[in-house]
């Protein structure tokens, strides 16, 4: 069976572990605590040794990497071909938009989550409120590029049907949300879409899928083991 190693804290977790749900592939969920630093240690090495999730195993294969797991899962259950159009137009604006994401929606969607809620759950640190308002600056400039050149006036990134791009997206832009910042309140066109895509995922899954990084400000903060403490403070060092 295939097996799926995931956190779904993670915004790349949650698209693979939705996908699959989605489009009824059968899957071993094996649950990789980031925050506990199960990613450092344990059967996940052998798997993936760059020690991140998603992680992918089937039969002897394995692979790293949350797009090259939903292509691959996409091609080998043969799903629905709007999630990865064989039109070579519209499978181009897929990948238009799942190689853009990485350094902008995801980029800026993930400072914000970690500046506004992971330094004072995990490290009880507060951002400096200039650089707060830095990095929401930054990330409402991707957000005009997002709704401006891939969203437009369409129902979904690529027309009328939900793809790969949308759902890669929603889930990245519910990071911020999970920090408190709500990016939809002010863009209603943006926020249309986000229903629209939640819809089309199922109201339950995604909800299912999204419930512990919702609730993730009130987890009661627990002494960290030192190794944890160390990679985190590193990581939002990266985000300063």
């Amino acid at each position: 069976m295939l097996q799926l190693y995931l956190d779904l804290l993670s915004q790349p977790c949650r698209s693979v572990y939705i996908f699959a749900k989605q489009n009824n592939i059968d899957f071993e969920f094996k649950q990789v605590h980031l925050f506990k630093g199960e990613h450092h240690s344990g059967e996940l090495k052998s798997v993936n040794p760059l020690r991140k999730v998603p992680a992918l195993k089937d039969g002897d294969f394995t692979l790293a990497e949350s797009i090259a797991i939903l292509l691959y899962m996409s091609r080998k259950y043969k799903t629905p071909d709007h999630w990865y159009p064989e039109d070579l137009q519209k499978r181009a604006q897929v990948d238009e938009y799942l190689s853009w994401q990485h350094t902008a929606v995801r980029a800026h969607g993930s400072r914000v989550f970690w500046c506004k809620a992971m330094a004072p759950v995990l490290l009880g640190t507060e951002t400096d409120p200039e650089r707060m308002a830095a990095v929401i600056k930054d990330l409402n400039g991707t957000l005009d590029q997002f709704e401006a050149k891939f969203l437009q006036d369409k129902p979904y990134i690529v027309a009328h049907e939900i793809s790969l791009a949308d759902l890669v997206a929603v889930v990245e832009l519910m990071q911020p949300v999970a920090a408190g910042i709500d990016i939809f309140k002010d863009r209603p066109k943006l926020d249309a879409w986000r229903e629209r895509v939640e819809a089309a995922l199922g109201t339950e899954l995604f909800q299912e899928a999204h419930q512990a990084i919702l609730n993730i400000t009130k987890v009661k903060r627990e002494p960290l083991e030192p190794h944890v403490a160390e990679a985190l403070k590193a990581k939002l060092h990266l985000f300063k």
